[in-house]
């Protein structure tokens, strides 16, 4: 209540409020929750919300309608953005003219929409970089945009006053394409939020089409059209599972990557990006990498430059020359904006009230829309030709009877005399017919005038004819608007510019890692470690061999193998568990370092140690698991059995007290089995003769040993394989003896003698079948590693004692041995001789 109007004295009846008269005694939180709400609404249903029928805010709804009605065509010249800007303020958005410019300028960005509705002259602005001022651009409609009205003045759509009465504005555009999805929308409202990704103009039409002549169409009919988002900037979608999902029920998260290509320029790679998420900017991803490199969770990198102009990506990475591309680029993946996700929330008014949409929906609602858009041009129309038809059908009878009219006319005082002679009998005209004889020109008395009124007469009935049929036939109505969407599509379509691909899905380390070869070394100790197969130089036989390891005391190298990065490494313990893990895994070291104990790599058990360890990339149920023990024992199981295993281990085999694990081979159930005792004798069988068994059997007798000779190797070939048995012994000889001089046999049997022992003490530490172009790397109790070709141990028969393959110290024994038999960059060959004992590496190992 003001002060300066005077108290009203209180009735003596009246109960004492406390309050003067006119003042309303209201609770606060009622009052702020009512506020609020109103707040609430008007902020969803007049700014953030766009209208499921036109696609758009009313902000950029009348920006269109103002640039339509004032001339702004695609035709005439630009004019100034301020000017737009000024006229939406005054007559039709009375707020910020920042929020009117943004808008306008989206509009007409092609980074933000691939159909663009504003064409701009000037700077728009760049994904990283602001527009000019408004008083510095230019802009008018696009013939896309000119679709949007087309019709509006048809009586198409309804109008309602402006902010203050002074002019009228249209409620929703006609909108002669689904603006909605073609070009979406983002929004931020009370208590919800939009954010429509852009689509195909051609897809979304087809799938429009589709459902004009099915409306009972579902989504899945429908997204045989609509194969996901499609945005201006391009890039890549990774698979269609958060499409289809945000297609399906109006939320999901679209997988989008950047269009890269690794180049080699030689000696080293580059990854240059074409294309990049949308929403994203070069800059931005610039300044995200170099803060990677900085941090050190991306390496291989050496420069960034941006080499993009003229609205072309182009964006180069150059990358060290020892540094893996794919593992690189992968990084990238995963620590920039180079892969990012779209969220789909396709939240938009029907009918006034805020819903989340699904295709279906969405384009049930904008087909609804312009059914009543053309029912209501037709209708207008057919108003428009009945009463033209009207006329001209009183204008041919006025030529009938001219000469009365014309009598009838001169012989009226006024206009108002004749026209009422010529409404009244004989004549009987109607008004509108009376006027315009009045006003009809005298060329129109000639024959050509009549020939016109008569062709223009027979039009209008074919347009009445037709427009009737329309309105009066459902399936002609939607046959129409079919038409006018295909000739829309034949003029405005572009092909889709996201390429929808596989989805590698989520990244681990494994997408990072190179799939390189490794040189994996066992200790009995139980330490573990990786090497690069390069760190080994191929020598001659004979050569005294390189470092690799500089050991505990007592400890020998116990296994060694040739794998890759990627494979499972199956660790057979003592105890018949098998554990796994990547040989990635294993930590990567020089050829001198100890390793890792494994038990920080597995969970092993108190005294449980690893025997045998197996590497295996898939587990085929044909595929077989041959476990040979120390004892002579032989069990197969399929390899299946092994492909899930727990973290704390799995059951592999059951061990007699004594017994150990010597070699698991991996056979393919047609394969032959050799097993070879230290003794120097070998037994060959078939695997057929060993059954198929459970994880927890124990195996049945593979070989039959003397006295105290245990079970030294074991490995497996298949029939007709011309490979030779490479067996060497502890002493460091080493020869060759053609498998197929070795006949196969019963399992169980003593065996035959594959090598005589130079002396008593030596015993086989390894054997091995080799072709003439593998290499075997040798390994001393000592921790010295050769690696020779096997082309340089001769070959020798069955009871021949072989050559010097490794050169050893006092006390040295050969302790292991492992064919490289992966492909490897092969680096140049030592100049050594063959039994001199020189050293062909840079670092010798210490004097024996």
């Amino acid at each position: 209540m003001s002060d300066d109007q005077p108290d009203s004295p209180e009735s003596p009846d009246s109960p004492d409020t406390g309050v003067g008269i006119g003042v309303v005694d209201v609770e606060i939180q009622t009052e702020m929750e009512q506020s609020f709400l109103d707040y609430a609404m008007s902020v969803i249903t007049s700014r953030a919300l766009p209208d499921a029928r036109d696609g758009l805010k009313p902000v950029h709804r009348r920006i269109l309608w103002s640039m339509f009605d004032t001339g702004l065509r695609p035709d005439r010249p630009h004019k100034k953005c301020a000017t737009v800007v000024g006229d939406v303020i005054a007559n039709y958005h009375p707020h910020g003219d920042g929020s009117i410019y943004d808008a306008l300028v989206r509009m007409g960005q092609s980074f933000s929409l691939a159909n663009k509705l504003i064409d701009p002259h000037g700077n728009f602005g760049s994904p990283s970089d602001p527009p000019a001022a408004y008083r510095y651009t230019e802009c008018r409609l696009t013939n896309l945009a000119m679709t949007m009205a087309e019709g509006i003045d048809e009586q198409t759509v309804d109008f309602a006053a402006n902010f203050d009465g002074s002019r009228t504005e249209p409620l929703v555009m006609p909108s002669r394409f689904p603006n909605l999805l073609v070009n979406g929308s983002q929004g931020i409202a009370v208590g919800m939020a939009t954010n429509i990704p852009t689509h195909n103009l051609g897809e979304i039409i087809d799938a429009t089409i589709h459902l004009i002549s099915n409306p009972d169409a579902t989504v899945e009919d429908l997204m045989a059209f609509v194969h996901g988002p499609d945005f201006p900037t391009g890039g890549r979608m990774l698979g269609r599972a958060g499409a289809r999902e945000a297609l399906t029920t109006g939320r999901g998260s679209v997988k989008m990557r950047a269009r890269a290509e690794i180049v080699d320029h030689g000696r080293r790679s580059s990854i240059v990006v074409t294309e990049i998420p949308y929403q994203t900017s070069v800059e931005g991803i610039e300044r995200k990498i170099a803060d990677a490199v900085n941090r050190k969770v991306i390496d291989g990198i050496t420069e960034l430059r941006n080499e993009s102009a003229k609205g072309k990506t182009r964006f180069v990475i150059e990358l060290r020359q020892s540094a893996p591309a794919n593992v690189v680029l992968n990084n990238l993946w995963k620590h920039t904006p180079l892969q990012s996700s779209f969220a789909v929330n396709m939240v938009a008014l029907v009918d006034g009230v805020p819903r989340t949409l699904n295709l279906r929906s969405a384009l049930v609602a904008y087909v609804d829309h312009q059914i009543e858009v053309v029912t209501r041009r037709s209708q207008h129309r057919l108003d428009v030709a009945r009463a033209r038809s009207h006329i001209v059908e009183g204008l041919l009878r006025a030529l009938d009877l001219i000469d009365e009219i014309i009598a009838l006319i001169r012989a009226s005082a006024d206009r108002a005399a004749a026209l009422e002679g010529l409404c009244a009998e004989p004549m009987s005209f109607s008004g509108e017919q009376a006027n315009h004889i009045l006003d009809m020109q005298l060329s129109r008395l000639t024959r050509l005038g009549r020939t016109r009124l008569t062709d223009e007469l027979a039009e209008l009935t074919r347009t009445i004819t037709e427009l009737e049929a329309i309105l009066g036939d459902d399936a002609r109505l939607r046959q129409v608007i079919i038409d006018e969407l295909s000739a829309l599509r034949s003029n405005h379509a572009i092909p889709r510019r996201t390429e929808i691909v596989f989805d590698p899905g989520d990244m681990d380390a494994e997408d990072l890692i190179d799939d390189e070869p490794l040189v994996v070394t066992l200790t009995r100790e139980g330490y573990v470690k990786a090497t690069s197969p390069d760190m080994f130089r191929t020598q001659g036989r004979g050569g005294r061999g390189v470092q690799g390891a500089r050991l505990k005391e007592d400890d020998v190298v116990d296994r060694v193998m040739l794998t890759t990065a990627h494979a499972w490494l199956l660790c057979f313990t003592n105890r018949g568990r098998v554990h796994r893990l990547k040989a990635y895994e294993v930590p990567l070291t020089n050829r001198t370092a100890r390793g890792t104990a494994l038990v920080n790599l597995l969970q092993l058990a108190s005294g449980e140690r690893v025997e045998a360890v197996v590497e295996a990339r898939e587990f085929p149920s044909d595929r077989y698991l041959m476990f040979i023990t120390r004892q002579g024992l032989a069990k197969k199981t399929a390899l299946s059995a092994y492909e899930n295993i727990r973290s704390n281990g799995l059951i592999a085999l059951s061990l007699r007290d004594g017994d150990e694990l010597v070699r698991v081979l991996e056979t393919s159930g047609d394969d032959d089995v050799m097993i070879v005792s230290r003794a120097g004798r070998a037994i060959r069988f078939s695997e057929d003769d060993v059954r198929s068994m459970g994880r927890v059997a124990a195996g049945v007798r593979g070989m039959r040993l003397r006295g105290d000779d245990t079970v030294a190797a074991a490995d497996a070939l298949s029939p007709g394989d011309e490979r030779d048995l490479l067996v060497v012994a502890s002493t460091g000889t080493a020869k060759r003896t053609a498998a197929a001089l070795f006949r196969c046999k019963g399992r169980g049997g003593l065996g035959m003698i594959a090598v005589k022992m130079p002396d008593a003490e030596a015993h086989v530490v390894g054997a091995r079948l080799v072709g003439p172009d593998d290499e075997v790397l040798l390994v001393s109790s000592s921790g010295v590693l050769i690696r020779t070709r096997v082309l340089d141990i001769s070959q020798q028969g069955r009871a021949a004692s072989g050559v010097r393959a490794m050169a050893l110290g006092d006390g040295e024994t050969v302790v292991a041995i492992a064919p490289v038999d992966l492909e490897v960059d092969e680096p140049e060959l030592d100049d050594v001789g063959t039994e001199s004992g020189e050293i062909s590496s840079d670092e010798e190992s210490p004097p024996a």
